[in-house]
Parts: structure tokens; C-alpha cells; sequence
């Protein structure tokens, strides 16, 4: 799997099918999100969608 640098997104694609993005192989941290607008952490990562994301990206 790979990591939209800007979005966090996970995906399998070598650009974000979202923002456009280029992915890295380089992530650390899994996070599933299922209701963004009723989860904290989604709000801080800014996060607007469902899906999986990584934490940290470089």
C-alpha cells in the first residue's frame, strides 16, 4: 500500500485517486475512519471522508 503526502489516504496507485498526489512507499501508523464528522481525530488530520489513512508520511 501507499500514501497520498498530502491527503494521507491509502491506496495501492502511484498518484491519489482524490487530490491528484503523489504516494510514497514511505508511511507509518494505520488508521481507519469510519464516521469523520463524529471522530476527533479525523477533525485534527482534517480528514472529510471514510477510509484508511496513514499517519505519518514522508
Amino acid at each position: 500500500m501507499r500514501a497520498c503526502r498530502r491527503c494521507h489516504i491509502l491506496t495501492n496507485r502511484n498518484t491519489c485517486p482524490y487530490c491528484g498526489e503523489p504516494t510514497s512507499d514511505h508511511w507509518h501508523g494505520y488508521l481507519i475512519v469510519l464516521n469523520p464528522s463524529e471522530s476527533k481525530i479525523a477533525e485534527k488530520m482534517k480528514i472529510k471522508m471514510p477510509g484508511k489513512y496513514a499517519l505519518k508520511v514522508r
